[in-house]
């Protein structure tokens, strides 16, 4: 892949062949930061499903409607997205993702005070679409931040920031939302007028004061953004967004189909897991526990993510990219298997240990799809953002399924998903048929 990176302060040259390559670790620390605030914001929708599925009396397809919307936005805004950072480059189109973020979490505000399901929806979908813009930046920017084959060990090391968000999240939901049992609308109808008003008063404020705080460090981080000099890349998305090529060029390329698949099945998979957790978890012959204490348990589970890419970074660094993942996707099918037949103690702790090898396959997954696309990177990174709808999909399909067979049953649909991925890093990931454009 042609590169020619422009050295700047705080950048160090490695040679890799004929090819020169120049290495930022200030841009990266300030990315990394970028990847723990989505990763906490998004963390925070497995607070909010059983919340709001109590809040509304849903069942469970109802409830994972916040999924769908969620990462549904992923699929409908990343194409636009893609072109918001194609006209004001990297650095700018990072600070319009945070700012559209922070107004997305700041809608929370009437959305709680109303106490109205659609608004909560459309809050999620703004705050989303902001999301949407930040992921199709900051993963090819991160990725092209240095040699081609080290993309994998760097990216994984931006998402174990982003795992560390995801690690706290629960805690601070848990404590701030999940803290007081939600009455039932037969509870709240036998309470006094006044009382009615003082409940849902406080039953508002336990997600407003979250999101509105979200908001206001995400306006701050824009600006702290917006005034960093994050390095120019030559070969960058904006760079490669023209008319000469177009999404199906890359779409032909079969490491990139099969990674745009591979992305919808592992993202539809570590979604329906942390989505069903809390009431997999609370379940009697599960767990047994309260929604708090369940809130602690998604926060290990994505704790293991975070703890696994700090060890992948260094893993994938020595050991082949394709085979680590695919060896990390069986493991994940055992303890999906496990969970599935067993109860109590060893159901609860081989569904949270998945988070621990969840942990390099997003990262190593986008890395392998956009490997060696030069020109076409943005139009296949664009591809796989848009694949992340599979966490919109894949759990309002659990939730169907486990309304009608139970919770645990349903999770045959993650198995499917990592026997997928074990496919991708084994065969589907090899580079062939390669486009012109990108040789």
């Amino acid at each position: 892949m042609a590169t020619g990176y422009t050295p700047a302060p705080g950048s160090s040259s490695t040679n890799s062949g004929d090819t020169r390559y120049t290495f930022f670790p200030l841009a990266l620390g300030v990315m990394s930061t970028i990847f723990f605030m989505w990763g906490f914001i998004t963390c925070l929708n497995d607070i909010l499903i059983p919340h709001l599925k109590a809040v509304f009396e849903l069942n469970y397809a109802q409830a994972l409607l916040i999924q769908l919307t969620f990462f549904g936005a992923y699929f409908i805004m990343s194409l636009p997205a893609g072109k918001l950072v194609a006209a004001l480059g990297y650095k700018k189109g990072i600070v319009a993702g945070l700012i559209i973020t922070g107004i997305g979490a700041a809608l929370f505000w009437p959305a709680a005070g109303m106490r109205v399901y659609g608004f909560f929806l459309g809050a999620l979908f703004v705050l989303a679409t902001g999301i949407t813009v930040l992921q199709v930046a900051a993963n090819p920017y991160v990725a092209l931040l240095g040699p081609e084959k080290t993309a994998s060990s760097r990216l994984t090391l931006a998402q174990a920031l982003n795992s560390f968000g995801t690690f706290l999240a629960p805690f601070f939901g848990g404590v701030l939302i999940l803290s007081n049992a939600v009455k039932s609308g037969a509870d709240i109808d036998k309470l006094s007028a006044a009382e009615q008003v003082t409940y849902r008063a406080h039953e508002a404020a336990s997600v407003q004061g979250p999101y509105i705080g979200l908001a206001v460090v995400l306006v701050l981080l824009a600006i702290g953004v917006y005034l960093f000099n994050l390095p120019a890349l030559e070969e960058t998305t904006e760079k490669a967004d023209d008319s000469q090529h177009s999404l199906m060029d890359a779409l032909k390329t079969p490491h990139v189909l099969f990674g745009v698949l591979g992305i919808f099945f592992y993202v539809g998979g570590e979604v329906s897991i942390g989505s069903f957790m809390i009431n997999y978890l609370q379940l009697p012959e599960i767990g047994n526990m309260s929604g708090e204490v369940a809130a602690s348990h998604v926060a290990f589970y994505w704790g293991g993510a975070m703890v696994g890419r700090f060890i992948g970074s260094a893993l994938l660094a020595k050991f082949s990219p394709r085979k680590l993942l695919a060896a990390f996707a069986v493991i994940n099918m055992l303890l999906v298997i496990t969970t599935m037949l067993t109860t109590g103690t060893v159901a609860v702790y081989s569904i949270v240990v998945i988070g621990l090898f969840n942990s390099i396959m997003f990262p190593t997954i986008f890395s392998l799809g956009i490997e060696r696309m030069g020109p076409l990177t943005g139009k296949a990174s664009s591809l796989l953002i848009m694949a992340i709808v599979g966490g919109a999909l894949i759990p309002w399909i659990q939730g169907i399924i486990a309304d009608q067979i139970g919770l645990q049953h349903a999770f045959f649909i993650p198995l499917i998903c990592y026997a997928y991925i074990v496919f991708y890093g084994l065969s589907g990931s090899k580079i062939r048929n390669l486009p012109v454009a990108s040789r």
